[in-house]
């Protein structure tokens, strides 16, 4: 581990075993191995792969190799990262690699690391490309067969391939890099400047069947039931014949399927405990005792802790020092709680793979940590549990075709993500109690007003956010001095990258115009226009 996971030393995460975190093909199945190059993508390339039904699994360079040659390999895939193939100490991998006789495709890095090894030569771009991109396809063939010939792709690179190996060809150019996508069909090597995984790119679901069923010859043979069913033999045989487990049951749907996968495994050696941590949103914890009470033959404890997290953040306004005191104190209140329990050695979270990206270099790459989730990099160094994780290398339109399959009611798979940290990451600042209570009630004006509309429906989170700032305003005649409310609306795939939604007029008019005259203490509402990236979908 890298990044992040550092400061937790081996930590907690070196103790969440692979096999409980990723699902092991089973026999039979057609794989693509998948190379980590440090790319924030590389699972998303991931996520695209398995849309086809085809069994992926994401390796970092030093283990490519090895798992290259298992049993079932169709194709490889290298990934995108933040290092430049010219460089002294680039990120490497062995050559033999590209003697398996099985198609690659190199995407970002992974092209230039691909075009560099084979004899051609990258170079530091005059002017980077970042964002939206035209580009023009030269040869409508192979992985760009069916493609239009004009498209809009997804830039992120400062380098560029200046030469081609021998056998190579361009196929796609775009203004500021003539080598945009490149192939040698004989071998069945291929190389995209862009990156096809990401929604942004018009075409990139079309690239990459081409590249799967086509290129690869795969029959796309990996189903929802064979996930489950790996996934719940890999929590049984973590837990054994009588281990038990906490589970961290938030009442969302990632530590819903959590929770109904090791109902699966182990039945009610699963003790599941909500913690009421006083950041939750209105009525969440009414509902999430109802719900679990009524669907799930688990052993449920709800423990009152507001008090205690809302003191432990009493005068913190530093982002990541909220979300590590919040997961300490998770941690915290699990182990009391396990003390009951002699026999309660791991911990089971609904951790999902966004989360784990942005909080440490889950594959030994140089990925960048965007922020420290309470559940990955906000765990401690003495966690006294192994980590139960079967959702980690998942994204939450996984988990949901997951939930479904496992049968969970559809009220319960499709709710938005709420955060685990809670309103703690929407309040900006300081988290008294007083401006939890304000934001709680200023969120729930926005959801009600967002479903009474079905202006919900098609989005993927819609909320509220303290901003912390303040602003003059008039109020009955008089001068205020009060907090500025933010509405966030975005849509969204996987939560890796999201766009703003535009509410209808009457939906913003009414949730304005509601918070104002029924929240105290707030007198101006923005609505936040920001995609990701460059911003978070949280704003903490």
């Amino acid at each position: 581990m890298s990044g992040a996971a550092n400061t937790q030393g081996e930590g907690a995460l070196a103790r969440a075993p692979e096999a409980a975190g990723q699902p092991l093909a089973a026999a039979g199945h057609e794989r693509i191995v998948i190379v980590d190059f440090g790319s924030q993508y590389t699972q998303l390339i991931a996520r695209r792969v398995r849309e086809h039904h085809v069994y992926s699994e994401v390796v970092p360079p030093h283990r490519a190799l090895e798992a290259a040659r298992a049993p079932g390999l169709k194709g490889i895939v290298l990934s995108g990262g933040p290092g430049s193939a010219w460089q002294e100490g680039a990120p490497d991998l062995p050559r033999e690699v590209l003697d398996l006789g099985v198609p690659v495709l190199g995407i970002c890095y992974g092209m230039q690391w691909l075009c560099e090894r084979l004899g051609g030569e990258v170079v530091p771009g005059e002017a980077g490309e970042y964002g939206f991109t035209r580009i023009e396809v030269e040869a409508p063939d192979g992985l760009l067969a069916g493609v239009s010939p004009t498209t809009v792709v997804w830039m992120s690179h400062g380098d560029r391939v200046a030469r081609l190996p021998e056998g190579f060809r361009r196929t796609a150019r775009s203004e500021s890099c003539p080598e945009a996508a490149v192939g040698d069909d004989r071998r069945r090597f291929y190389g995209v400047q862009f990156h096809p995984e990401v929604g942004h790119t018009q075409e990139g679901a079309r690239m990459l069947h081409n590249f799967l069923l086509d290129v690869c010859g795969c029959r796309g043979d990996w189903t929802p039931g064979d996930l489950a069913e790996e996934l719940i033999e890999a929590v049984r045989a973590q837990l054994g014949d009588d281990g038990e487990m906490v589970l961290g049951l938030s009442g969302g749907v990632d530590s819903s399927v959590v929770g109904a996968l090791c109902e699966r495994a182990v039945g009610r050696r699963c003790h599941a405990i909500f913690v009421d941590n006083g950041l939750l949103r209105a009525g969440e914890r009414e509902l999430v005792e109802e719900t679990f009470r009524g669907h799930f033959d688990l052993d449920l404890t709800v423990v009152d802790a507001a008090e205690r997290f809302l003191t432990r953040l009493a005068g913190i306004t530093d982002p990541e020092e909220k979300r590590k005191r919040i997961g300490h104190e998770f941690v915290e209140v699990f182990r009391e709680e396990a003390r009951r329990f002699p026999k309660a050695r791991f911990l089971g979270q609904g951790t999902l793979y966004p989360d784990v990206i942005e909080s440490v270099a889950a594959h030994g790459g140089p990925t960048a940590v965007i922020k420290s989730h309470h559940n990955v990099g906000g765990l401690p160094d003495d966690l006294e549990f192994d980590l139960v994780e079967p959702l980690r290398l998942l994204f939450k339109d996984e988990v949901r075709e997951l939930g479904r399959h496992l049968g969970l009611p559809e009220a319960m798979v499709a709710r938005q993500p709420f955060p685990g940290p809670g309103l703690a990451v929407r309040c900006v600042g300081e988290c008294t109690p007083e401006r939890i209570a304000r934001l709680r009630e200023a969120d729930r004006i926005v959801r009600e007003e967002m479903e009474v509309r079905d202006e919900h429906l098609d989005v993927w989170q819609y909320f509220a956010v303290l901003t912390g700032a303040r602003s003059v305003g008039v109020m009955g005649d008089a001068r205020t001095y009060e907090e500025a409310c933010a509405i966030r609306v975005v849509q969204s795939q996987d939560g890796m990258t999201a766009d703003w939604v535009y509410p209808s007029r009457d939906c913003l008019q009414a949730i304005s115009s509601r918070i104002v005259n029924e929240v105290p203490g707030v007198n101006r509402v923005v609505l936040d226009v920001t995609s990701k990236p460059p911003g978070t979908i949280e704003w903490e």
